[in-house]
């Protein structure tokens, strides 16, 4: 396999300080924000951090920031509501026809938005145990309605290509589950990581892979990422993403439309854009829905429809995800009956990207 770089993953305030990434005055907040919250910053990614702009795109999403010790109401350790939907652990089991399956809880990189970070990093269990992993077994192959099954964690491509491969060939033999999903952020936080071995363990007889790659910033699809996804897509394994609007980051509509192209250049259908969860610590991150909204009433004129991913919020306390993309469809308009008509027509008012309001169907 590739020899990866996550040997020289920076862990600790003073190497982020050593580095450039942040000024030796923020130590000691640093570590405080270390002591509860998992920090690792990969080689290919601190390659990407410009330490010249402070509030560089790629910075504001891995570097600690001390806005992290301030706790905002509402703010939740299990913002999307995980527990009242795990029957058994590893297992979140929301909608009828699918599953979270999490397998491990560690990560290449932590996102300083996670909104699982009270539950990964150092101090937590690194994976399920084995009686954990086959009890979770038992629970998918037990229920029928599993059409799909979604790996996540943590990052389900921390684990090696020998153990991805038992994994993938044990579900995909469970008859009823047809579709296996990974999300991942290891393809741009050690592009290496996504070698040969690994992307064949992932295919299997039996089942469908799909991967759901997590970026945030045009400028993480870098020429390795590129060819990491590239190796996976040539495989004959689809693409989606998955990005968090993030305040600092991709709050702007140059910054998503470049987001958005760059992955259908990738051959990766854009798919979730999430509204930002109510982690503790992240509310420097967060943006409102209402700017959300205006975001995407924008990126629907700006950019290819190739490039429209969904708009949602995972609703707090697990009721699970909803759109909250803007709508274009008014309050219908009744026109006035014509002579002899006995009732009025309904046309719907549309609005355009522009927010020019029209009727349909049109009047004559």
């Amino acid at each position: 396999m590739t020899k990866t770089n996550l040997a020289r993953t920076l862990r600790e305030p003073a190497e982020l300080v050593a580095e450039g990434l942040a000024p030796a005055t923020a130590l000691p907040a640093l570590e405080r924000v270390a002591a509860r919250y998992a920090v690792a910053i990969t080689p290919a990614l601190v390659e990407l951090i410009d330490t010249s702009d402070p509030d560089d795109p790629i910075a504001r999403q891995f570097v600690p920031s001390a806005a992290e010790l301030e706790m905002q109401p509402g703010e939740d350790a299990d913002p999307i509501g995980d527990h009242p939907h795990s029957p058994v652990a590893g297992i979140v089991h929301r909608y009828p026809d699918r599953v979270l399956f999490k397998l491990v809880h560690v990560c290449a990189v932590y996102c300083r938005f996670c909104f699982r970070r009270e539950m990964v990093g150092p101090g937590k269990d690194s994976a399920l145990s084995d009686g954990a992993y086959r009890a979770a077994i038992d629970y998918i192959r037990s229920h029928h309605e599993i059409w799909e099954v979604i790996l996540t964690g943590g990052d389900p491509l921390m684990l090696s290509p020998r153990r991805m491969g038992e994994i993938m060939a044990e579900l995909a033999a469970i008859d009823h589950v047809k579709i296996i999903r990974l999300h991942t952020r290891v393809p741009v936080a050690d592009p290496a990581r996504i070698s040969d071995e690994l992307v064949a363990a992932l295919k299997v007889e039996g089942a469908v892979t799909w991967v759901a790659l997590h970026a945030n910033y045009a400028r993480e699809l870098t020429g390795p990422v590129r060819a990491a996804c590239a190796r996976l897509v040539d495989s004959g394994i689809p693409l989606v993403s998955q990005s968090v609007l993030l305040r600092g980051v991709n709050d702007n509509i140059a910054a998503l439309s470049d987001l958005m192209r760059a992955f259908v250049e990738c051959r990766i259908k854009p798919y979730y854009l999430h509204h930002g969860d109510l982690a503790p610590g992240t509310a420097h991150l967060r943006t409102t829905l209402a700017e959300g909204q205006e975001l995407m009433r924008q990126l629907r004129g700006r950019v290819s429809g190739l490039c429209q991913p969904d708009y949602v919020i995972d609703i707090p306390g697990g009721a699970g995800k909803s759109p909250v993309g803007p709508s274009y469809v008014l309050a219908p308009h009744n026109t006035a009956p014509h002579a002899g008509d006995a009732e009025a027509e309904t046309r719907y008012r549309i609005v355009d990207y522009c927010g020019d309001v029209h009727l349909y169907p049109p009047e004559t």
